[in-house]
């Protein structure tokens, strides 16, 4: 008999210098959270890779990461995402998520917006029979959705991005399981522009900042969502800071600022290891 199996749900394209000097975005994932015996497979969902419904049960546990996209866009793969979400919830499945995939769980109403989507008509060969068809009934449907919609929202940050080291805090009365105490206090990298808005009714908050309410979540045993990065260094927080830069999502004079602060502090990553493995694991 092997060992436990597990699976990254990756949701960004992978950039030359990551892939060089981590072996992507993967890579970082495996380095953090693989122990020895186990099997660590990759899913690039972003691209439209995703298991099969007969490989879920082989698994113990999903990893879901961070992606350029929003959590609140509508994307094809998105709503296969949350499709997929709704199966692994089902099942009992351990699921981590992290920033976008944090985000994702927040939203359970739109499960069923995706089941919709996926479920539009194609012709005989199973495609989607026309691009513009697709975007106009996606439009439709989420004007519907949004109106009636009663479970957790996202959407972008009144305080526009947080990017940098953060002081999060944890609740009190917070716990991962009997055998894992938590922490008062943790440092993690963030890098981020949308939050979660409103929490399901079955989640619970374990962690909040001075700057987002929700950090950290957990539904049941088997769901928990980190805002943060914990799988980051700061070599790839300034990487990424530079390609925002390039990309004039943020300006100089921030990027600068950035950089000034996170210069002198750490994030807690091996705490964050524990306890994301902890999680998975226990």
């Amino acid at each position: 008999m092997g060992g436990k199996r597990f699976a990254v749900l990756l949701c960004a394209e992978d950039s030359e210098y990551v892939v060089k000097m981590y072996g992507g975005y993967f890579g970082v994932f495996v380095r953090m959270l693989a122990e020895e015996g186990e099997t660590w497979d990759v899913y690039r969902v972003a691209s439209g890779e995703f298991p099969e419904d007969d490989e879920i049960d082989t698994f113990d546990g999903f990893v879901i990461t961070g992606s350029c996209n929003d959590a609140h866009g509508n994307d094809v793969w998105i709503c296969k995402l949350l499709s997929l979400l709704k199966k692994l919830d089902s099942k009992k499945k351990k699921i981590l998520g992290i920033c976008f995939g944090h985000q994702m769980f927040e939203n359970p109403f739109r499960q069923k917006e995706a089941k919709s989507i996926l479920s539009l008509d194609t012709n005989a060969s199973g495609r989607v029979a026309s691009f513009k068809s697709l975007v106009f009934r996606l439009w439709r449907l989420v004007k519907k959705i949004l109106c009636r919609a009663l479970g957790g929202k996202t959407g972008r940050a009144v305080s526009g991005w947080d990017i940098g080291i953060t002081t999060i805090n944890f609740s009190a009365a917070s716990k991962l399981s009997s055998s894992v105490k938590m922490p008062a206090v943790l440092s993690v990298i963030e890098c981020h522009r949308d939050e979660v808005k409103e929490l399901p009714a079955r989640a619970e908050v374990i962690a909040w900042s001075n700057k987002t309410g929700v950090e950290m979540f957990r539904c049941g045993d088997h769901i928990m969502g980190i805002q943060g990065h914990p799988e980051y260094t700061k070599d790839i927080l300034f990487h990424l800071i530079n390609r925002l830069l390039q990309r004039d999502f943020i300006v100089d004079s921030y990027a600068d600022e950035i950089k000034a602060n996170v210069g002198g502090t750490e994030p807690d990553r091996e705490a964050w290891k524990k306890l994301c493995i902890n999680f998975l694991k226990g």
